[in-house]
């Protein structure tokens, strides 16, 4: 088993990447694409995320522990390891802490860029950390003639070519056909309801229990997408939606069906809702994507 302390992918094998695999998920009931928790004791937990890729002969799950710390931050790692389904014999070990970084922008963007019209002009990221810059990177590969404007609460001492800092959301979002919110905040960061019906809003959020960006008194009166089904049970604004009675079953489409066009397009009466939680599946597509690139290039292991 060859094992990559440092992986690196290229944005353009990334997307490509995770193309395949939600194309493939369109044909097929995939089988645990979503993600459990094992509660540790004393405190802290392990997060994994399963798939199975069928293109790659290959079964893979992340495992990312958050360890609480007596005194200091938490300590958070991500681990991938891909099985071999002809052998059963563990092919490599990648750490998927800069790969979970790639995959989780790379899925928001493929969401957008499907849900977007083709004259989209302007995009905001709020919060504009590793993750909040890897979606502006990602945005910039798909969509590089649309100007990015950045804002984050903790300040913002630099930014890449073409994004435009800005000293509020409010200023961030005013008149975004795109609006990415990337903050790991634990309460509502944006209302979308208070955005043109044409905007699109995407969120990740946080793993941390009762975690989420947007009201969720907002959801039912969103157009809302998801990256898998799964979410629905996961991503805490959604949860309390439908326990107060928003109806699951008028979700719009997944990433597998917007990746296929088989998703229903945005109505235009309401503004658009992507929900991203993070799956195996994506985990499994780019630590292959990277585990080939590194073989390649002769990566650090």
């Amino acid at each position: 088993m060859r094992v990559i302390a440092n992986p690196r992918v290229s944005e353009q094998a990334v997307l490509a990447a995770l193309r395949e695999a939600f194309g493939d998920l369109s044909q097929t009931e995939p089988t645990g694409p979503g993600q459990f928790v094992v509660d540790l004791p004393g405190g802290g937990d392990v997060i994994h995320f399963p798939a199975t890729l069928p293109s790659a002969n290959s079964y893979a799950v992340k495992v990312s522990p958050y360890l609480p710390q007596p005194a200091g931050p938490a300590v958070v790692t991500a681990w991938t390891m891909l099985v071999s389904l002809s052998t059963g014999q563990p092919v490599a070990l990648l750490d998927a802490s800069h790969l979970t970084v790639e995959r989780t922008a790379a899925t928001t963007v493929l969401a957008a860029d499907s849900l977007l019209p083709s004259d989209a002009r302007t995009a905001a990221v709020v919060g504009y950390g590793r993750i909040g810059r890897a979606h502006a990177r990602y945005l910039r590969r798909l969509r590089p003639d649309m100007a990015v404007r950045a804002f984050s609460r903790q300040g913002i001492d630099e930014t890449d070519d073409g994004v435009q800092v800005v000293s509020s959301i409010d200023d961030a979002v005013a008149s975004a056909d795109l609006v990415m919110l990337c903050t790991s905040a634990a309460n509502d960061v944006l209302d979308p309801r208070t955005l043109p019906a044409s905007a699109v809003v995407t969120s990740i959020s946080t793993n941390a229990p009762g975690a989420r960006e947007i009201p969720p008194a907002a959801v039912s009166e969103l157009d809302v997408y998801v990256d898998a089904r799964t979410t629905l049970q996961v991503a805490t604004e959604l949860v309390e939606a439908a326990a107060s009675g928003w109806d699951r079953a008028t979700v719009r489409g997944d990433l597998a069906e917007l990746v296929t066009g088989q998703a229903l397009r945005p109505s235009g009466r309401r503004p658009v809702y992507f929900r991203s939680v993070g799956l195996g599946i994506e985990d499994a597509a780019v630590a292959w994507a990277a585990y080939n690139d590194n073989a390649i290039t002769g990566g650090q292991h």
